[in-house]
Parts: structure tokens; C-alpha cells; sequence
């Protein structure tokens, strides 16, 4: 075919369109045979129309053999149309022949009972509209009857609370309008219903006024339950809550006028008129409100406490004025932030020149007389003591009105049972506490509080007897402190009691922060400046030792500092409720959530609010302790430096004098060495620990006499880490002085001393002894490695068990000391 094709165009010379080919692989101009220009193109091009043809014809090939196939299977759907054809042929005839007269059947029937249902609804309907006028008819005629002569108005108002159920179309219907007017009652029911209430509720008024007047509790109950039958509740319970109001009025009054003297009124006298005020009204609600819901409905006291509030408001208000006037509150505030601290502040002035004392200097023998002029501490403390129990009732009151009229929670949102009602929020009495109690309490706690921390440091005491002769008896019980810790952190635990006390937020997030502050910014801060500026342990001379007196009165403000901490940490456990001592603060730790306890719930009843409650006073503990500890470790390094360090090296030298480890035979050794080590029978005279111990106890055990076990631990951490440097660096210059038989003894001597050094201030088994003894722990290991033998020298090469016990020292520092020995 091809070759045909190639001659015919051959001949003509201009070329036929060519057939499209069935599928082709290669559409490059390469396959166009006219483009050829030689033979060998034109054979390529041949060759490659030679297998496309051979492609086509499998293909076609292909589709021919799969034609039986597809045959048979266009054989089957034929038979399968056949088949369908007869069961449609038979399925329209059923449908035509035996089912559409049953349709019909079916859909007549269902038309002529819907039909019939449709006629027995507005049979029912008339039947009851019918029954609802002869009741209305019934009612209206009750209603005049009852009215006439024989006046039973408990009746009467049952005609209209039956009237009351029927529906308003069927009472203002044409229908009714038509029925129920007789010649007794010719008016239309509607008229005649309502004529009736407004007359009843007019006769109720007055029979309720009546019966308030003659204080009969009889009269006033049976006209309080006939307002909502006639429906007119809202007048009754306006009613009742007047009535109840005068009650509240008169009993307040009343408790105000007890007692007219000046001296009648000191203490706790209005705190407990407001008090008796928030008591009667509780009562009221709580003994009248089964009364109301009974029958005005469910929680239907609402507007009952309504009204009794804005009582309340007139009635506390006048309480909380005039406390404010009999105190002078408002005088004492003006006093409060007038109060100048001048001796706090002058504390804090750089120190003058000798000779030239300032005024109300708080050093000894400075004038201190005007500082207690101005302010009543005395009165201020009564002030506030007072304003405690006064917003501590508050909170109760909020408290019972929240839970008498909110709903009841559903699910886990207990949330909303401690919101406060609009009503009580938006009320008069709630701004005047706000502004009578809450901002004076806090103001007056503020100054109440860093007064009588200036006034600790003013009465500020040191304790006597204290020396650092380890042979003279301490004649003060530990813990040696001054009389001004005890005294702020006694006011700390007050103020914080009183002001959780008053079960109030807004108390407890501005006081606690502001007891913060004030440690900070005055305890804290006068006790560094006493460290700084009059007790710093400063040697006359280089190399000597500070005065006694000097260093006992800076390791006193160190106690002081460590025993504030905790101070702070019992004081906020109590406080809390917690049953488990606060942990140590350590920074950047949160991993421990502030605890929401009993306690606290009890106080502040809103899960919220007791987890709020719980951050702040979590945050006073953490923030004072944060503190302290920069002014601690401060203190500690001071007492190291100035004291201790320059005495490290001399006991350090005595301890080694005259020992070498290095003996060679008796002869050898000079007379004190033979003295110290037997080398025949392998038994020594120990010298190094005694004498350690006696220098190491002789410069520490006079601090740890004085300092809390607390302080000394932080003193003896950093000292012991200073030691192990130079101990360490004393070893080290062993290098090529011991052979094997001296290892061994530099072994037992280096254990002896470290344990001198650990034991010292501690009882034994205190744990704090092995976190010491771990600061040693190069030291030891090095003289491990000393005294080794091959076979366990061999092992630490090769990592065995024997390598974990010197894993304070890398590699090269254990063959470095290994090398130290002289090896023969």
C-alpha cells in the first residue's frame, strides 16, 4: 500500500493527501517520506511506516476477535428487553385492570373521614365555646352575688380567678354578648369582670391598710392572698412590700435610738445596727417568701426583695452616714493622706556627717516624739475593725439576696448563682458601701499597716547575749531576730485575716498587693539599709576580722530576712487553708497551681472569685520570698567575703602541715613523720581531720550558733564550694609527692576532713549534709583514683563499674591524676 501510494505520487509529482493513520508514535517531520532528499531517508522513512502498519494491523486484529464477544453479549441484552418487555406489558394491565378501581375507593374514603373529623373539631369547638360562656355566665353571676348582700369576697375572687382562665376571644365574643347579660347583670362580661376587680382590689386596699393599722396578722394574710385571684399581684406584692418595709423602717429606727450617749455608740455599735438591718430582712424573706410563692407562684418574692431593698438603701444609708459622722472618717482620711512617714523616709536619706544628726533620726537617741503625733493609731485600728464586720455582713447579705433570686444552675455553670440581681447592683446602698466602706477600708488599711511597720522599726529591739566565743553560752533563744519581725508579721497576719474576713474581692486584690509593696519597699528595704549602712562587717585592717558586735548585729538582719520567709509562708497557709506548708519559691516555677480550699470557698463562694483570691495571695508569698532571696544570697556572699574567706587558706595549711605522702622507709622519714605513719604495719596517726576540725568549727560553729539552719545552710553552701577550689588546687600541687603507700593515707585524710567539714552546724542524718559532701565529690574521687590498684585502674579505663564511681572527673583528669602518683 505503501509503495503504491509512493509511485502514484511519483508520477504526478504533486502528493495526494495522505490517509490518517489509526495511531501514530513519532508525529516529528522525520516521518514525512516527502520531505526525503535521499535513499536512505526514504528507507528510514519506509521502515518506519512499515511498523505502524504493523501496529494498526495488530490492533485491528484485535477488535475482530473481540467482535464474538461483543456479539454474544448484545445477544443477551436482546433476550433481557425481551423479558422486561412482558413484565411491563403485565404490570400496565395490573395497574389499569385491578388497582385503579381500589384507588379510588381508597381516596373517596379518605376524603369523607377527613370530612367527618373536620366536622367533629368545630363540634368540639362549638361544644367548648359553648361550656366556656356558660362558664363565664356562671362566673359573672357568681361574682354580683357574691358582691351583694352577702359580701364574700373569697368567693368572689375565686369567680374571677375562674373567670381569668377563660380565653379573651370568647369573653369579648358576639356570642357571649349575646348569652351571658341577664336583668341582674346587663352588662357584657368583660365589663362586668373588670368592674368587679377594680372594685375588689379598691376594697382590699383598704380592708389590707385597715388590718396593718390594727397589726392583725390574720387580716393581712387573707387580703394578701385574695389580690392575685382577682388578678392584681403586682398591687399585692407592692402592697405587701410596703407593709413589710414599715416593719423594716420602725425596726431599724428603732435599733439606731437604742442608745443616745456618745459612750453607747463606741465599739461595734452601728456595725451591729447594719447588722440587725441585714438580719430582719433576711427573716422577712426567708419566713414570707413561702408565703408569697405559694400564692402569687414561683419566685415571685422578687419583687417583694425589690421593694425591701430600696428600704434597705434609706435605712443603711442613714447607718453608714452616720457612722461616717460619729468617727470622723472622712477627717481621719484627710489625716491618713497628709501623714508624712518622716521616719521611714528619713531612713532611707544618705547617713550626714558625724556631729551633725538629723531631725527624728532612727538611730538611737534620735527624736522620735513627733512621729506619733497626728494620727490615733488606736482609733484607726477600731475604725477598721469596725468597717471588717460591716462589709463582712455586706457580703453575707449579697450573698443570701444572690441565692434567693437566681434561678437555680443547670449543669456545671455555677457561675450565675453568685451574680449579684440588677436591682441589688445598681442600688444606692451598694455605691454608699462602696465608698463608705470598700475605698476607706483599703486606704486605711494601707496607712494602718506601713504605720506600724514604721513604728516596729522605731520600738525596733536587737536581742542581747549573743557573742562568737564558742565558750561563752548564747544567752537569747533562738531564733535570733529583732523585735521588729515579730511585730510586722503579726500585723501582716492581721490585716490579711480582717481583710479576707470582709469576703470582699476588691478588699483582698488591693490590700494584699499593697501589703506586698510595703514589705518590699520599708522591711525590706530598712533591713538593707541597716545591712548596708550601719552593721556591714567591714575589717579595720586588711586581713583582720570585723568587730563582734558588728558581724553578730549583720548575721541578726540575715535571721531576720530567712525568718520573714517563713513567716510569710505559715501566715498565707492559714490564711488559705491549706493543709500542706507552701512550697519554696523557686523562679520561673509554676508547675503547682494556686490551691482553691474550703476555706477560701467558704469566703468567697463564686469559684472565680476563690481562684483569684487564691493567685493574689500565692503571688504576696512568691514576690516577698523572691526578695528576700536576692537580699539573702547578698548577705550570705558579705559574710563569706568579710568573714570567712581570708580564713579558709590558714586552716587549710595547718590542717597538711608538716604531712607528706611520700614515705620511704623509717630511717628516711623525719621524727615527726615517723611519728605519723608506721609504714611497717600499715597504721597512722591521724592529724589532718583534728586539726581541720578545729580551725573549721572554730570559724563556723560561733555563726551557726546564731544563724537560722536555713541562713547557715545558704553560708555553709557557699563556703564549702569555695573550699572544695582550694582543696582541689591543694591536690593538684601533689603532683609527683605521693607514691602508692601515701595515696592511701592522703585517701583517709581527705575523707576525714570532708567529713569535718559537713558535719559542722548539723545534727546527724540532716540531708542538707549529703548535697555538702557532693561539692567534695572531685576531691574525693582524685584521691580514689590515687590509691587505686591495677586491676581497678584498668577497669575505669575501659568504663567499666569502677568509671561510675569517679564520674565528677573527665578522662584526661583522671589519667592526669593517676600520673600524680610516683610509681616505682
Amino acid at each position: 500500500m505503501a509503495l503504491s501510494q509512493l509511485a502514484t505520487n511519483g508520477h504526478d509529482g504533486s502528493p495526494s493527501p495522505p490517509e490518517r493513520p489509526i495511531a501514530t508514535e513519532d508525529t516529528s517531520p522525520r516521518t514525512d517520506i516527502f520531505n526525503a532528499s535521499s535513499v536512505a531517508e526514504i528507507k528510514a522513512a519506509l521502515s518506519r511506516l512499515h511498523t505502524q502498519e504493523a501496529s494498526v494491523t495488530a490492533r485491528l486484529d484485535a477488535l475482530v476477535t473481540s467482535q464474538k464477544d461483543l456479539s454474544r453479549e448484545l445477544g443477551r441484552l436482546d433476550l433481557m428487553r425481551a423479558h422486561i418487555g412482558t413484565q411491563s406489558t403485565t404490570t400496565r394491565a395490573i395497574s389499569h385492570g385491578m388497582l385503579s378501581e381500589a384507588a379510588g375507593t381508597a381516596d373517596r374514603i379518605s376524603r369523607a373521614v377527613r370530612r367527618l373529623d373536620l366536622e367533629q373539631a368545630r363540634v368540639k369547638a362549638t361544644l367548648g365555646v359553648v361550656e366556656q360562656v356558660a362558664e363565664l355566665k356562671a362566673c359573672t353571676l357568681g361574682v354580683a352575688g357574691s358582691m351583694g348582700a352577702s359580701q364574700d369576697w373569697e368567693t368572689a375572687a375565686s369567680y374571677l380567678h375562674r373567670a381569668a382562665q377563660i380565653p379573651p376571644a370568647v369573653i369579648n365574643g358576639a356570642f357571649a354578648a349575646e348569652m351571658v347579660p341577664t336583668a341582674e347583670v346587663p352588662d357584657a362580661p368583660s365589663v362586668t369582670l373588670d368592674t368587679a376587680a377594680e372594685s375588689l382590689c379598691g376594697l382590699f386596699l383598704r380592708e389590707f391598710d385597715k388590718a396593718v393599722k390594727e397589726n392583725d396578722g390574720a387580716k393581712i394574710t387573707r387580703f394578701f392572698k385574695l389580690f392575685p385571684l382577682i388578678g392584681r399581684s403586682e398591687v399585692g406584692q407592692d402592697v405587701y412590700g410596703r407593709y413589710v418595709c414599715q416593719g423594716v423602717a420602725a425596726r431599724a429606727r428603732g435599733n439606731l435610738n437604742a442608745s443616745t450617749g456618745a459612750q453607747t455608740k463606741d465599739g461595734f455599735f452601728y456595725a451591729n445596727a447594719l447588722t440587725k438591718l441585714f438580719e430582719h430582712i433576711a427573716q422577712i424573706i426567708d419566713g414570707h417568701g413561702g408565703l408569697v410563692e405559694r400564692h402569687y407562684g414561683p419566685r415571685k418574692m422578687g419583687r417583694v426583695i425589690e421593694r425591701l431593698q430600696v428600704e434597705a438603701d434609706v435605712q443603711g444609708g442613714i447607718i453608714l452616714d452616720t457612722w461616717g459622722d460619729e468617727r470622723h472618717v472622712d477627717r481621719k482620711l484627710m489625716e491618713i493622706k497628709s501623714y508624712a512617714f518622716t521616719f521611714l523616709v528619713q531612713s532611707f536619706l544618705p547617713a550626714q556627717r558625724p556631729g551633725q544628726p538629723r531631725t527624728h533620726s532612727p538611730a538611737p537617741g534620735g527624736a522620735r516624739a513627733s512621729e506619733d503625733e497626728g494620727v490615733d493609731m488606736k482609733e484607726i485600728d477600731e475604725i477598721l475593725n469596725e468597717m471588717g464586720i460591716m462589709l463582712g455582713r455586706w457580703s453575707l447579705y449579697c450573698r443570701f439576696l444572690a441565692d434567693t433570686c437566681n434561678p437555680p444552675a443547670e449543669g456545671e455553670d455555677d457561675e450565675k448563682r453568685f451574680e449579684l440581681p440588677t436591682f441589688l447592683q445598681e442600688s444606692s446602698l451598694a455605691r454608699k458601701v462602696n465608698n463608705r466602706l470598700v475605698t476607706p477600708f483599703n486606704v486605711m488599711t494601707t496607712f494602718f499597716f506601713r504605720r506600724s511597720v514604721e513604728k516596729a522599726f522605731q520600738l525596733d529591739e536587737s536581742p542581747s547575749g549573743l557573742n562568737l566565743n564558742i565558750q561563752r553560752p548564747l544567752q537569747a533563744d533562738p531564733p535570733h531576730i529583732t523585735s521588729a519581725v515579730d511585730d510586722i508579721m503579726y500585723i501582716v497576719n492581721k490585716v490579711l485575716q480582717q481583710s479576707l474576713a470582709t469576703s470582699q474581692e476588691a478588699v483582698v486584690t488591693n490590700v494584699v498587693p499593697t501589703l506586698s509593696r510595703v514589705l518590699g519597699s520599708d522591711f525590706i528595704g530598712m533591713t538593707q539599709r541597716k545591712m548596708r549602712d550601719e552593721c556591714y562587717p567591714r575589717a579595720p585592717v586588711q586581713g583582720a576580722t570585723p568587730p563582734e558586735q558588728i558581724v553578730i548585729a549583720f548575721l541578726v538582719q540575715i535571721n531576720n530576712l530567712d525568718v520573714g520567709i517563713d513567716y510569710i509562708r505559715r501566715i498565707v497557709q492559714n490564711t488559705s487553708g491549706l493543709k500542706q506548708p507552701l512550697p519554696a519559691y523557686k523562679e520561673g516555677n509554676q508547675e503547682q497551681p494556686p490551691q482553691v480550699t474550703e476555706h477560701l470557698l467558704s469566703l468567697f463562694p463564686s469559684p472565680a472569685s476563690a481562684l483569684k483570691v487564691a493567685n493574689t495571695l500565692y503571688s504576696l508569698a512568691s514576690s516577698f520570698e523572691s526578695k528576700v532571696n536576692d537580699l539573702l544570697t547578698d548577705g550570705i556572699q558579705v559574710v563569706f567575703n568579710n568573714v570567712i574567706k581570708h580564713r579558709l587558706r590558714p586552716i587549710l595549711a595547718d590542717a597538711f602541715r608538716d604531712i607528706e605522702y611520700h614515705p620511704s622507709s623509717d630511717a628516711d622519714q623525719p621524727i615527726d613523720n615517723q611519728d605519723d605513719f608506721h609504714e611497717h604495719d600499715g597504721s597512722s596517726k591521724e592529724l589532718v581531720r583534728p586539726r581541720f576540725a578545729a580551725g573549721w568549727s572554730e570559724m563556723l560553729v560561733p555563726i551557726a550558733r546564731i544563724l537560722t539552719q536555713q541562713a547557715f545552710d545558704r553560708l555553709l553552701t557557699v563556703t564549702i564550694a569555695y573550699f572544695a577550689r582550694l582543696l582541689e588546687k591543694r591536690l593538684w600541687s601533689y603532683q609527683g609527692r605521693v607514691n602508692p603507700l601515701g595515696a592511701g593515707r592522703l585517701e583517709r585524710d581527705i575523707a576525714g576532713l570532708v567529713s569535718a567539714a559537713v558535719d559542722v552546724g548539723y545534727g546527724s542524718g540532716t540531708p542538707n549534709r549529703y548535697r555538702h559532701r557532693e561539692a567534695l565529690s572531685r576531691c574525693v574521687q582524685m584521691t580514689l583514683i590515687m590509691s587505686m590498684d591495677e586491676d581497678e585502674w584498668d577497669e575505669v579505663l575501659q568504663g567499666g563499674e569502677a568509671a561510675e564511681v569517679v564520674d565528677k572527673l573527665t578522662r584526661e583528669e583522671r589519667v592526669r591524676v593517676r600520673a600524680m602518683v610516683r610509681r616505682r
